[in-house]
């Protein structure tokens, strides 16, 4: 396990962050950027699951979304904090897509990550400290995971918003203090 540091690591706003994986996750492919902004060589990452990536700070629940969606053949925009090998941590937009061969079978996942608006993590950053809160919550992983994913279902559906419009627009959401009152208010309809 990594234990996670304050520091944060950049990349340039015109580099892609590029990797691919297998039906379970397992990565298959990773570009230089990858490597060089995670820390990880190439032969640490390739046959890896994903998410050895996957900073503390980031809710289940996201990949939850993440998964029901490119396991049904869409695509999915979020925002996601990495962490790196030394512990650093790096927030990236990300674009996962399903890879289909010939007949349209999903064959993989290919995901594009790009270097986040810095207000936008900001208020994503106070989201996901909510969410991981509610998954905290509940001493069953799993009841946590689902109690999140519920959260963060409900809050766009109190935005009038898909999730992909959500995560485009920030729907209503402008703030921290707007987000803190969204979820105030679905706390106490639950």
């Amino acid at each position: 396990m990594i234990n996670p540091t304050q520091n944060a690591r950049e990349f340039g706003q015109d580099e892609i962050i590029v990797s691919k994986t297998d039906l379970t996750g397992r990565i298959t492919y990773v570009n230089d950027t990858f490597q060089r902004v995670s820390l990880f060589s190439e032969s640490e990452l390739l046959g890896q699951p994903h998410n050895l990536i996957r900073h503390p700070d980031m809710p289940r629940c996201v990949f939850k979304l993440l998964w029901e969606t490119i396991a049904q053949g869409r695509e999915l925009f979020a925002y996601v904090k990495n962490i790196a090998a030394n512990g650093d941590y790096y927030w990236v937009f990300a674009h996962v897509t399903p890879s289909f061969d010939e007949a349209g079978n999903i064959v993989g996942y290919h995901s594009n990550r790009r270097y986040p608006d810095p207000s936008t993590v900001e208020i994503i950053a106070a989201l996901y400290r909510h969410l991981l809160e509610e998954e905290n919550r509940h001493a069953n992983a799993k009841d946590g995971v689902n109690a999140g994913y519920e959260m963060l279902l409900k809050l766009m559906e109190a935005q009038g918003v898909s999730y992909d419009e959500f995560i485009f627009t920030l729907g209503n959401i402008q703030n921290t203090e707007d987000l803190d009152q969204a979820l105030f208010s679905f706390r106490k309809a639950s």
